[in-house]
């Protein structure tokens, strides 16, 4: 804000409700009363013209009735006024009248008036010329360096130039590469007229070249009728400014010098007659309107800017002089001699207010007032800074995206999961091929504590998990009012899922004083479905071709404690063995050793050992929790199963590049169905009939191979989808077994998910092992780093399909080694000394990158150590559990 207030001299507020924009504002002495002093000519939108002639008593004075001369309503919005000598035989100043679709040309003269109201004013329509084409601007000048008259020349909105010789039309021309229209001037010292195009490049064209260019008339003859019309429309000089123009203005105050100032959005520029920057100034503010005008100092020009926050800024060449306030925003400034008074400032709002002010030394009387004194009580204010570094130190531990909800919030929704399934399945348009899909009954329940507003639930579990509904709306809830709803969960996909979680959020609005819309906000909570969902009791099988450890430090529980709902207290053999039949097929086994506190997992498919892995810690955690247990923990110590875990993912990353394959290919079929139907089109347009040459047949053959390759994209793309749930289920393993291996704090555990399960979908735009192969190598430079040259590395920004999956196996086998070297997951990007361990369960050591220090011993050979001790060897037949711990043992 500026010290200084522009001074009003003479202002007034023009209609009401009336809108004016840069070209409604013009000042010259339009009456043609020789006196030199100007007048103020004020076009609006609403079609009113006004014309004023300040005389104030003393400044600041308000608008006088004899101050306004003329007022008019023209019946049609008014885009632009300018004066010049529009009218042949006769020298005399004319008001030209541009509107939408049409220019008039008037004569504005005044009778002495014999009474005290003053003179009398009027206007004579000289002329007009109805437009063809909507106008948005004009320029006016001596064009091809006439003598003694004005030309006008009109730009249209679709890019047009419409040049006007007074009362006759003498052609038009189109801008070459023409998208929206720009400001426009005219250059008398060079004839040309120069234009900011929307490649935001200011543009010259001569008027020589306009006339003898193609006649925009003539486009749509023929080609020869075009070649002998005239030349293309060519540019005489181009200047990339990078941004769009506002206004430009055209002055030559000096006849050795012609400048020609182009105001942009952020920059203001002055250039020379052959397009060349004589110099810029780079402004901080957002301009609105600008005009030069003459400067005391030889050599210099004086410009006046405007912009949005009101102020008004006098520049000398690129240094400010000076800065006033302004009332308003002004969208047009002029400089006009009013009343013996030279350089009186006259700016117009859009809304109609103008003003005629000059720059004088007027400060604000504003003083602040004085701030009591009193004494610093030094202990107070590091009681208060300990306090507030103790709140943001809270605050950026936290970096959670939605904000946890409180303790006693506005609106609580429980979820309740039924403890049985349901008697009679809910199950709809299943595809597991089980004789019967159970469901489980979710009751939901949302109570509000005050009134909430548009309050709608959503409900989502993860795939192949299905509910029979997701999408629930109800109305305004009152407060202490409570809604309730039942759904059922059941198994839709043939594939077992990697998550029994579910989710229910709520939407809701609370309306205050200030917003009653109401402001958004969001409830949520989880809730846990149960495993007989998706499995049932069966036989367990001692042999499986994967099998897994969890090592605890408590004696093991009976099953039928912990798994009451899948063993039955009647056999005894189900205290100790247990199996877990899945509905799509496949059987888990789980055993606990009856003299070591271990229990066993297994299966034939990989991927089944995470949900009964996951199920039995959970169980085990529960049952101990309610004997007060707290020291119970599980913990790994066998090797980690990279090697099934590879073949996993090379299944999703085979399954990908076919879906890739199947889209080139479909690509291809179609460009060609496509080729052959305009072939064919074309031969039934014909007026001759011909033969179609088995054009039939081949579309026909295409057809059928377009229909086949989307069928098998098809199929492709579901079993791409279960081989992302598989990935996902052994990768929920794997993060699990590092965790119990390593030891991992609840922040490590989520630094691990987070790099290994970034993705909720696998697209093929961003799949699964780029982005986890971003996340792992980004470790392996921070945290995870052996040397600060490590850490000098760049990582690639863009993330693409890889060709094959080998650099991420490497990283994930290299990030399992930094691990057991005593590596630990952090977000800092400070690396600590890393110290040497050994990895439990007999791991060796494996052979990591370039970067890696080691020594390889000539003619020695190394080979990549088996990091799955879930073997893939059938156990012997009638092994016992203690026996085949037993055989495990190294």
């Amino acid at each position: 804000m500026s010290l200084f207030k522009a001074r009003d001299w003479w202002s007034t507020i023009l209609g009401e409700k009336e809108e004016f924009d840069q070209g409604c504002l013009c000042v010259a002495d339009v009456d043609n009363s020789g006196s030199g002093q100007d007048k103020i000519i004020v076009g609006s939108y609403m079609g009113y013209l006004r014309i004023f002639n300040p005389h104030p008593v003393k400044p600041g004075d308000g608008v006088q009735p004899e101050d306004l001369l003329l007022e008019v309503q023209l019946r049609e919005p008014i885009l632009q006024v300018e004066v010049g000598k529009f009218v042949s035989g006769t020298e005399g100043l004319h008001l030209a009248v541009l509107h939408c679709r049409k220019l008039s040309v008037y004569a504005v003269s005044g009778t002495l008036g014999n009474v005290e109201h003053g003179n009398q004013y009027q206007i004579k329509l000289m002329y007009e010329h109805n437009l063809q084409r909507t106008a948005c601007n004009m320029t006016y000048g001596p064009f091809g360096g006439v003598k003694g008259r004005d030309m006008i020349c009109i730009q249209s909105m679709d890019g047009m130039l419409m040049l006007f010789e007074q009362e006759s039309y003498a052609f038009g021309r189109f801008l070459p590469g023409f998208l929206l229209p720009g400001p426009l001037a005219y250059s008398s010292r060079t004839d040309s007229f120069i234009t900011v195009s929307s490649c935001q490049q200011v543009e010259s064209y001569k008027y020589q070249v306009l006339a003898f260019a193609t006649d925009a008339d003539e486009r749509r003859e023929t080609e020869q009728q075009k070649l002998s019309s005239g030349k293309r429309l060519a540019v005489d000089w181009v200047l990339n400014i990078g941004e769009q123009a506002l206004d430009i203005c055209v002055v030559s105050f000096n006849q050795a010098v012609s400048s020609v100032f182009v105001l942009g959005e952020r920059n203001f520029f002055c250039l020379k007659d052959n397009g060349q920057i004589r110099f810029m100034k780079k402004l901080d503010y957002n301009p609105c309107c600008f005009i030069p005008y003459c400067s005391v100092k030889e050599g210099t020009i004086n410009t006046l800017i405007g912009n949005h926050s009101k102020m008004l800024n006098v520049y000398q060449d690129v240094t400010l002089k000076w800065a006033a306030q302004l009332p308003h925003i002004p969208v047009s400034v002029k400089v006009a001699n009013l009343q013996d008074l030279k350089g009186v400032i006259v700016t117009l709002s859009d809304s109609g207010h103008l003003q005629c002010s000059y720059l004088g030394t007027d400060p604000s009387i504003f003083q602040a007032p004085k701030v009591e004194s009193r004494e610093i009580n030094y202990e107070e204010f590091d009681a208060e800074m300990k306090a507030l570094q103790k709140i943001i130190k809270e605050a950026t531990k936290t970096q959670d995206i939605l904000p946890k909800s409180e303790k006693h919030g506005d609106l609580i929704v429980t979820a309740d999961v039924s403890p049985d399934l349901d008697a009679e399945s809910q199950a709809i348009d299943s595809e597991v091929t089980a004789e019967a899909v159970p469901s489980v009954t979710v009751k939901i329940t949302i109570q509000s504590r005050v009134t909430a507003q548009k309050p709608n639930l959503a409900v989502c579990v993860q795939a192949p998990l299905a509910v029979t509904c997701d999408q629930f709306i109800f109305g305004d809830l009152e407060p202490d009012s409570s809604e309730t709803v039942v759904l059922s969960v059941f198994l839709k996909g043939n594939c077992s899922p990697s998550e029994l979680e579910g989710n229910c959020v709520v939407s809701y609005y609370i309306p205050t004083e200030l917003n009653p819309e109401g402001i958004p906000k969001v409830a949520q909570c989880n809730f846990r479905l149960p495993l007989r969902l998706i499995c049932s009791p069966a036989q367990p099988s001692k042999a499986a071709n994967h099998k897994l450890t969890i090592d605890t430090n408590k004696p093991p529980i009976s099953f039928v404690t912990i798994f009451p709902d899948f063993a039955d207290p009647s056999e005894d053999d189900q205290a100790n063995a247990l199996g877990f039949q899945f509905l799509t097929g496949s059987k888990t086994t789980l055993l606990a050793s009856k003299t070591s506190q271990r229990y066993r997992i297994q299966s034939d498919q990989f991927e089944d050992l995470w949900l009964i892995t996951e199920e039995l810690k959970l169980r085990l955690e529960e049952h101990f929790k309610k004997q007060n247990c707290k020291d119970f923990a599980c913990t790994f110590s066998g090797s980690i199963p990279l090697q099934e875990y590879f073949e996993l993912i090379d299944r999703h990353f085979e399954l990908r590049l076919n879906a890739e394959k199947f889209q080139e290919l479909l690509s291809e079929r179609a460009v060609q169905f496509r080729a052959i139907e305009r072939r064919l089109l074309t031969r039934f347009k014909d007026k001759t009939p011909a033969p179609l040459q088995h054009l039939d047949t081949l579309l026909e053959g295409t057809f059928r191979e377009v229909i086949a390759l989307a069928d098998a994209a098809e199929e492709n793309q579901a079993n791409l989808f279960q081989a992302f749930t598989k990935l996902k289920s052994a990768t929920h393993l794997l993060i699990m077994l590092i965790s119990l291996w390593q030891k991992l704090s609840t922040e490590q555990v989520a630094i691990l998910e987070a790099t290994f399960l970034p993705l909720a979908e696998d697209t093929q735009e961003l799949g699964w092992e780029e982005t986890v192969d971003a996340a792992i190598s980004y470790l392996l430079r921070t945290c995870l780093s052996k040397s600060s040259k490590e850490q000098a590395l760049t990582l690639s920004t863009e993330l693409c399909m890889p060709k094959d999956t080998s650099r991420l196996k490497k990283n994930i086998t290299l990030f399992c080694d930094r691990l057991a070297k005593g590596g630990r997951l952090s977000l800092s990007t400070d690396s600590a000394t890393q110290q040497a361990a050994v990895m439990p369960g007999g791991c060796a050591t494996i052979p990591e990158s370039d970067l890696e220090d080691r020594t390889v011993i000539p003619g020695s050979t190394e080979t990549l150590p088996n990091y799955g001790q879930i073997t893939k060897q059938k156990s012997k037949p009638g092994l016992s559990e203690d026996a085949a711990e037993e055989a495990e043992k190294p």
